[in-house]
């Protein structure tokens, strides 16, 4: 740092905080340090009594810290992302609007890497909504050369944004509901209801529902009818266990669906099925969907709304922290489940 008359330093990066204290009135920080000197400041400067102050001296190779991260903001930021105005090298990452957030996870490692610069992020994988903290980038010294910058400008190219967020898609929704109590009026429907504000919340709604019994081939020809009613989204519900009388996994089978997986290592949820009617998501859910708060299903549903393609490695892979501790008061997405 250089000691330098007030007078003479417009232009150059405050080295250190300044206190202004007005009686009665204020006392605390009137300028940060790391702030830019305007020709607007000198005024105040020399009010509270500095005639000469300590500053750094911006060379050629640098960018002060507030100018990095700003670039680093513009370079990070995909579809759906915001970030906020620098302060003291530091910026805060936000979300545009509800949707599924999805982080570069390379990039992320490969610029946290290169030093002067950090970059912490929530988890991807999940649903956000508009506003919420996803991130912050933040210059760690005052300055940072600008070959750091440039290193990363040329990380970053021609790969997947920082950060994005996906939109939620509107998917015309079929819900077949077996059970042959169900069907025979022994005992209510509880698992539409659950369903029905699942998809609510992610703004799809339900075309089509009907309750069927516990018969392989019913449950089949049902699944195929409401391929051709036009549904783009197909759940069916119960009977996804081994027993013998539960005919729901036999009968997605049975539509020549491609089956990704029927069991996930994710607890609650491991007897969910997943499969493709041709390009359409089918969902085999286990009971535990109806009365758990939070599932294998709560997982996979928000990747599915915002039209993502859904693979068994995809599945596999969760369970690393696919398992729900129930918590008393659920914090979900805000915890470890599912996030790997």
């Amino acid at each position: 740092m250089n000691v330098i008359r007030t007078e003479d330093a417009v232009g150059m990066v405050l080295g250190h905080d300044i206190t202004e204290i007005v009686p009665g009135e204020f006392k605390g920080v009137a300028f940060k340090k790391g702030h830019i000197i305007t020709e607007n400041d000198i005024e105040r400067l020399l009010r509270i009594g500095k005639e000469h102050i300590y500053v750094f001296d911006l060379s050629e190779d640098e960018f002060h810290e507030d100018e990095a991260a700003v670039r680093l903001g513009e370079l990070f930021a995909g579809s759906g992302i915001s970030f906020s105005e620098p302060k003291e090298g530091k910026i805060n990452i936000n979300p545009e609007y509800k949707g599924l957030l999805k982080i570069n996870r390379d990039l992320l490692d490969e610029v946290n890497d290169i030093g002067d610069i950090c970059v912490a992020t929530i988890h991807g994988d999940r649903y956000v909504n508009k506003g919420d903290l996803l991130g912050g980038c933040r210059i760690i010294p005052l300055t940072t050369k600008k070959e750091n910058i440039y290193k990363i400008e040329e990380l970053a190219k021609d790969k997947e944004p920082m950060f994005q967020v996906k939109p939620f898609k509107k998917f015309k929704t079929a819900l077949i509901v077996t059970g042959s109590e169900v069907y025979k009026g022994r005992i209510e429907d509880k698992f539409g209801p659950v369903i029905e504000k699942k998809l609510k919340f992610f703004g799809s709604e339900i075309f089509y529902k009907e309750i069927v019994p516990d018969e392989l081939e019913i449950i089949k020809e049902k699944i195929l009818d409401v391929k051709e009613k036009g549904a783009e989204l197909i759940i069916v519900t119960g009977g996804m266990s081994v027993d013998p009388d539960d005919k729901t996994p036999g009968a997605i089978k049975a539509t020549g669906a491609n089956v990704i997986t029927y069991g996930t290592p994710i607890l609650p949820g491991a007897m969910l099925l997943f499969a493709y009617l041709d390009d359409i998501p089918v969902f085999g859910l286990p009971g535990c969907v109806m009365f758990a708060k939070t599932t294998a299903f709560d997982l996979l549903l928000p990747r599915v709304m915002a039209g993502e393609k859904i693979y068994r490695k995809d599945i596999s892979r969760m369970g690393y922290g696919g398992q729900c501790i129930s918590c008393e008061v659920c914090t979900f997405p805000n915890c470890h489940f599912g996030k790997h």
